[in-house]
């Protein structure tokens, strides 16, 4: 049953694709997101794998703020979450994907932010690794995201929460010429007409094993990362600019250090021969 405080009309809409999900694997996604301490949302579940339905796991749970629907052909990524975009009645877009875990408090410390900061359309999360733990922290202010936009996904896409309404505004949606790297896509279009903010603190956990995306369809991926990368060349000239910085130290006209700037990301290679990789320092505030 919903919790009698929660509003008829949804502030929050979370829009999970599930596509041959392992049942164990989508029972804990589920249980993550119903398991949050902010209550206030709608749950739109939209199967895009016809021949092999989750539609008995999904309704196994009676919370009343699932919404599931089944996609009657295989659409793909980039459509299914469009599909999920004009389903939802959300002023804010929780993504989710179907096979990590939401930390409870996730949504609580997403809402807050946005409401608070009205400038901001796009927020993410630091987040984990698992089951092999690592941590992974993001930038947080949005000159650093920005920046690091030029060349990375600098937020998590399952992570975010999007405001609704800069995406209607902007007539922006997924653009499937460059699935599965349309997070990425958006992002880069979303740059100037937002603004981004990663939340320091974990608060998702992402579920690193042989299914994922980034390792079934690495080239593709890379594919389109690269073409995203010369999008934002030709929109962006001047932060993309600044986020690749080349400098090189000479002794007697030799190239002793070159410094690579490819937005946070800074390679040193010593002699043309050894390198090493650090990244920019995380900035917390803006004042810098």
């Amino acid at each position: 049953m919903v919790n009698e405080n929660v509003q008829k009309q949804p502030k929050v809409s979370v829009l999970m694709p599930v596509y041959k999900t392992p049942e164990k694997y989508l029972r804990e996604t589920i249980e993550s997101i119903l398991g949050q301490t902010y209550k206030n949302f709608e749950f739109l579940i939209l199967d895009d794998c016809p021949e092999q339905s989750v539609e008995d796991v999904v309704k196994s749970y009676k919370d009343e703020r699932i919404r599931y629907f089944k996609n009657e052909k295989n659409m793909g990524i980039s459509r299914s979450r469009n599909k999920l975009i004009d389903l939802s009645r959300g002023a804010y877009l929780a993504v989710m994907d179907h096979d990590d875990i939401c930390l409870s408090k996730r949504f609580e410390r997403e809402v807050a932010f946005l409401d608070t900061h009205p400038d901001v359309g796009v927020v993410g999360t630091w987040y984990e690794r698992f089951p092999k733990i690592k941590l992974k922290k993001r930038y947080v202010i949005n000159s650093q995201i920005e920046r690091d936009l030029m060349y990375h996904c600098s937020i998590l896409h399952p992570s975010s929460m999007i405001r609704k309404s800069v995406l209607d505004e902007n007539n922006l949606r997924y653009e499937e010429e460059y699935s599965p790297s349309e997070d990425y896509a958006l992002w880069g279009r979303l740059i100037g007409k937002t603004k981004f903010a990663n939340i320091a603190e974990v608060l998702y956990r992402y579920r690193d094993y042989g299914a994922n995306t980034s390792k079934i369809q690495a080239e593709k991926m890379a594919n389109a990362s690269k073409a995203i990368h010369n999008f934002l060349q030709k929109e962006h000239p001047a932060l993309m600019a600044e986020a690749s910085k080349v400098k090189t130290v000479r002794i007697f006209g030799l190239p002793l250090i070159q410094c690579v700037r490819e937005g946070g990301r800074v390679t040193y290679k010593l002699f043309n021969a050894f390198q090493f990789v650090t990244h920019e320092k995380i900035f917390l505030h803006e004042d810098i």
